[in-house]
């Protein structure tokens, strides 16, 4: 099954602004992406201080985006584990190489089945393939292997969002915020670009500023407001009429969003 662009239904998922209340972005986000998942080493406070490993010198790499020297570091492994061929994926996904970045994710699982890292990401490549079905049984399985995972409770709840399941989505997306409350927020992984159309992703801001309006949270409404309309998604008229914005409408910014985009 391919996956369906999140489109206008998404009104289950405008409660979300209202949980992440303390998670809100000073710039209104599109839709959410799917994320490749990192775990770098990083090393206590009471650690001596170490030169070093080859490994680490390569996830420096990955950090600067320097994606091909770190590929071609990892290549020279005296030892391809599970976590190096995963990386490696990770790497050609950044570099939207999706066939060599599933082929690495594939060659982690055949050392280590359950590796919830390598799941995620084969899982999140299958996505951008909008082969919603594959990337949805790859999530739950990584779940299994990392149940406490609040990234790959988003992912799937994006999935979910992704084939109109949206109920279900959202009770994953609330699941992930119970584990941490800012992973809407915060730079959690490296992640791969939503491809969906950018219609589809004002109808997500759209959704969003009506449950920022609906919770109270002016700046956010008017923020996701102000994103939607860039993107062609609504109009000040359409807005003018949804009750929901109704509290918005004696606030001096929400008024001069409304008159910039009736006389730009």
């Amino acid at each position: 099954m391919r996956c369906f662009g999140i489109g206008r239904g998404l009104a289950a998922i405008a409660a979300l602004a209202a949980l992440a209340a303390s998670a809100v972005l000073a710039q209104a986000p599109a839709l959410t992406p799917t994320e490749a998942l990192v775990s770098p080493t990083t090393p206590t406070a009471s650690d001596p201080p170490l030169p070093p490993t080859p490994e680490q010198v390569d996830d420096a790499m990955m950090i600067h985006r320097r994606y091909q020297a770190a590929i071609e570091a990892y290549k020279k492994a005296p030892r391809r584990s599970a976590e190096v061929w995963n990386k490696m994926g990770i790497a050609y996904q950044m570099m939207y190489n999706l066939d060599e970045a599933a082929r690495c994710y594939k060659a982690s699982l055949k050392i280590d089945s359950r590796n919830p890292r390598a799941l995620n990401n084969l899982g999140s490549v299958y996505d951008s393939l909008k082969d919603c079905r594959a990337a949805e049984r790859l999530y739950r399985k990584a779940l299994k292997a990392d149940p406490r995972s609040a990234l790959i409770q988003k992912n799937l709840g994006t999935n979910l969002m992704a084939q109109r399941k949206f109920e279900r989505g959202w009770q994953v997306y609330q699941a992930a915020l119970a584990i941490d409350p800012k992973i809407f927020e915060s730079a959690t992984a490296l992640k791969v670009d939503n491809p969906a159309p950018v219609q589809e992703r004002g109808a997500m801001n759209y959704y969003m500023a009506r449950g920022c309006a609906r919770a109270g949270m002016t700046d956010c409404a008017i923020q996701y407001l102000s994103a939607a309309l860039d993107e062609g998604f609504t109009n000040p008229r359409k807005i003018g009429a949804d009750s929901e914005f109704a509290a918005l409408r004696g606030i001096p910014a929400f008024q001069r969003l409304l008159a910039e985009q009736r006389n730009p």
